[in-house]
């Protein structure tokens, strides 16, 4: 059976557990529950896991790709109506023509029904399938296989999410083999050109009026053959392994934001390009601030007579702390506002720290305290203050 037929019968919904109309994300939330259940790490030597595990990666590369997903739902409703039965040719009764006014034309389907023709089914397979090659002797290149998306996560702490920091990350996927380095061949040889296609992937078969371009039966279109397949990873340029990637948490980012980290993802086959790994970042809840977009915020405990007087009170600040000072009859509750000691912006600068000065009550005074804040409380009526006299109204 072709590779892409074979591919296109692979049903992606179902390997998500997900129906065919579910949302972007349902099938996100799909895709981490079962990363979460089949990842080799939570699995050791289970290879039927291990191959759910790919096969759940493939399915979420695609599904959660709206350009792919569309042509890929395109392409399976295209084939379930049996207007085309892939690598075996043959058309249903779609009452597809040559062309013409009012037809269809299926040179177009096919990219012009030659080796080098570009759009219709051989870009749309390309595209699915993680990266184009050439469609033949004409296109000059041979077709690689981009290697899956992947996704991980990250726990940080407050500050490192704020200030930036390096983490690093135990990632167990598909890598290149380290042993072949991902050619597939047994150190000390090489692949040589598939002699069926000439190195281009892809053979050009004629049925009736057109010529159909399909992948190489012999190479599986990837252009090459390895007479001596490396033992390692069976000729697949590819080994699951653990590996250790160090990452740079850019300054400022926010609690459930990804980084993308491209071609650090699931390795392609035969050398080609690997795919892309994305990284959620969780932010752990700091003890003194909290942030509003570029803002930071912390609650400043006060006294009253502080609040009274007036004072300068120090703050904690992410480089440390500075002064502060509350003017005299300073209301419980208010905000100041420090420019520039908030969370530093991609643009350049930094947002504020937002500083709201909140009441301490004493629960427990000595003797001389008490006495002094009855005395306070006598000259306070005797001024005339009256804490409510606008309470209510």
């Amino acid at each position: 059976m072709a590779p892409q037929r074979e591919w296109l019968e692979r049903d992606f919904y179902a390997d998500l557990g997900v129906s065919s109309d579910a949302t972007a994300d349902q099938i996100k939330k799909a895709y981490r529950k079962l990363a979460r259940e089949l990842h080799p790490d939570a699995n050791p030597g289970d290879t039927a896991a291990e191959e759910r595990f790919k096969r759940v990666s493939e399915a979420s590369s695609v599904l959660s790709d709206e350009t792919k997903r569309k042509e890929y739902d395109e392409a399976r409703t295209l084939m379930s109506s049996g207007r085309f039965t892939g690598g075996g040719g043959g058309f249903g009764g779609g009452g597809y023509s040559g062309g013409g006014a009012g037809g269809f034309d299926i040179g177009d389907l096919f990219g012009g029904g030659n080796a080098g023709g570009g759009g219709g089914f051989g870009d749309l397979f390309g595209d699915l399938l993680g990266g184009r090659g050439g469609a033949g002797a004409a296109g000059g290149g041979t077709r690689q296989r981009r290697g899956n998306d992947l996704e991980t996560e990250t726990t940080v702490a407050f500050r490192d999410a704020v200030q930036g920091a390096k983490v690093s990350l135990r990632v167990t996927s598909p890598s290149p083999c380290t042993k072949c380095h991902g050619s597939g061949a047994k150190p000390g040889t090489s692949p040589r050109t598939c002699p069926t296609c000439n190195g281009s992937a892809y053979v050009t078969r004629n049925q009736g009026h057109f010529g159909f371009s399909e992948p190489c039966p012999d190479c599986q279109g990837t252009g090459t053959k390895i007479d001596d397949p490396c033992p390692d990873c069976q000729g697949s340029g590819i080994t699951v392994r653990p590996r250790t990637i160090n990452v740079r948490v850019p300054q400022g980012v926010e609690d459930g934001q990804r980084i993308r980290l491209a071609g650090q993802g699931e390795a392609g086959m035969r050398g080609a390009p690997s795919g892309d790994l994305y990284v959620t970042v969780h932010v752990l809840a700091d003890k003194v601030f909290t942030r509003t977009g570029n803002d930071l915020r912390v609650e400043l405990p006060v006294s009253i007579a502080e609040l009274v007087l007036g004072a300068t009170v120090s703050v904690p600040t992410l480089d440390g702390s500075v002064g502060v000072k509350i003017p005299a009859g300073t209301s419980d509750g208010r905000t100041l506002r420090l420019k520039g000691r908030g969370v530093p912006k991609r643009s350049g600068g930094s947002g504020d720290l937002l500083v709201t000065v909140k009441v301490a009550v004493p629960t427990k005074l000595d003797d001389a305290a008490t006495a002094a804040m009855k005395q306070y409380a006598e000259a306070e009526r005797a001024s005339g203050f009256d804490p409510r006299a606008n309470w209510g109204r």
